[in-house]
């Protein structure tokens, strides 16, 4: 038997969107910027999948644009924001458990001379209100909170946080990185006050290399990329078809029956953290509260065991899990920074493993993942110990 537990690294696509996409490849294969009867063709697969993502939303369609993914998504907004509103500030507020496609387009504007202020959080993983209020300044342009934490799966209060802001200064660009969020919450950007909002599409059964970036009508910010004058100018390059078309079909799947799927979810998050509480050295690093905490994502320490050595045994058993963040893994597994500011024993930050769930997640996956854990456990710790 498989258990896949690191769906919060990527998730395989759904039949629909296989279907559309090998469609896409292989009849629809017109450049969606020709004006023949194949490119028109290409271009509604195109038109169809920003209409299908903008009611996931309640936004306009003219508020998507296509990327290449999460990373893209970030970039663009950070450093597009903050270049586009330069000259009202060079102030930039975060968080300090954000994830590297934040945090190194955040490093590039501090060389440019951009001041960046680190909110902490506490042990759950949360920011504070009170340090965002006092935070802010006339020189503030740019806010960058994260829904949901991609290593231990706290939700932070953005609904509030773009409340404050924007009741500070209307003119300050708030930017939600959602890419654990997405498919998981509904989120109306209108609503909560957002600006920009960056969406991954493998994160939730849609094409790897696809995503977009939710930019408010009228909110300043300037394009990274530059050329054909693709998507109003703001993102040039020649359309990609089949990962817009997924991204399309596999967002409007994620938000049928929302609320069956994150219950599912919770429900294959609670029955893997009973069991785990019920094993000798174990900590539970995510919070249990269900408003605080995403349905998908378990962070938990096993001592005496180093993370990178059960990784592998429980791949060895068929078992899929993460050390952390995947796009920070290397050849050698990271410290998590994310872990450290939530203040984790110094002893445990090696050894911690996350579990992430999709909505394909069984019962049965849980239980053998459990299983397994209970045979492995006491032979690496007596390993260890020698």
């Amino acid at each position: 038997m498989e258990a896949y537990l690191d769906n919060s690294a990527t998730t395989p696509v759904s039949e629909a969107v296989r279907d559309i996409v090998v469609k896409t490849m292989t009849e629809a294969y017109g450049n969606p910027s020709s004006k023949h009867l194949k490119g028109l063709e290409a271009e509604r697969y195109v038109r169809e999948a920003r209409e299908r993502i903008a009611a996931t939303l309640k936004a306009d369609e003219k508020e998507i644009f296509f990327t290449s993914g999460g990373t893209e998504s970030n970039n663009w907004a950070l450093i597009g924001g903050a270049m586009a509103n330069r000259r009202a500030g060079n102030h930039i507020i975060t968080s300090s458990i954000e994830h590297a496609a934040v945090l190194q387009p955040l490093a590039f504007l501090q060389d440019m001379g951009f001041r960046v202020t680190f909110l902490p959080v506490d042990s759950r993983g949360r920011i504070s209100l009170e340090d965002l209020k006092n935070a802010l300044c006339s020189e503030t342009i740019l806010v960058s909170i994260m829904y949901v934490n991609n290593e231990i799966g706290t939700v932070e209060p953005v609904a509030e946080a773009g409340k404050i802001i924007k009741d500070y200064n209307p003119g300050i660009l708030f930017h939600v990185d959602a890419i654990q969020a997405y498919g998981k919450y509904r989120i109306i950007p209108k609503k909560m006050q957002i600006d920009l909002l960056s969406v991954s599409g493998h994160k939730f059964h849609g094409p790897k290399g696809s995503g977009f970036l939710y930019i408010r009508a009228n909110a300043k910010i300037k394009p990274l990329l530059y050329g054909g004058g693709q998507q109003k100018g703001m993102r040039s390059g020649t359309d990609n078809v089949p990962g817009c078309a997924g991204l399309g079909t596999a967002a409007a799947e994620a938000y049928t029956e929302l609320e069956s799927k994150t219950a599912r979810m919770r429900a294959c998050k609670k029955r893997l953290t009973d069991g785990l509480l019920q094993i000798e050295g174990t900590k539970i690093n995510s919070c249990m509260e269900d408003e605080l905490s995403a349905p998908h994502i378990v962070s938990c320490s096993f001592e005496n065991v180093r993370s990178e050595v059960l990784l592998h045994a429980l791949e060895e058993k068929g078992v899929y899990v993460s050390s952390g963040s995947a796009c920070s893994s290397n050849k050698k597994i990271p410290v998590s920074a994310v872990l450290q500011e939530i203040r984790l024993p110094a002893s445990l930050l090696e050894s911690t493993i996350r579990f992430s769930f999709s909505d394909w997640t069984t019962e049965e996956e849980i239980d053998y993942a459990l299983d397994v854990l209970r045979e492995l456990l006491p032979r690496l710790r007596r390993y260890t110990r020698r």
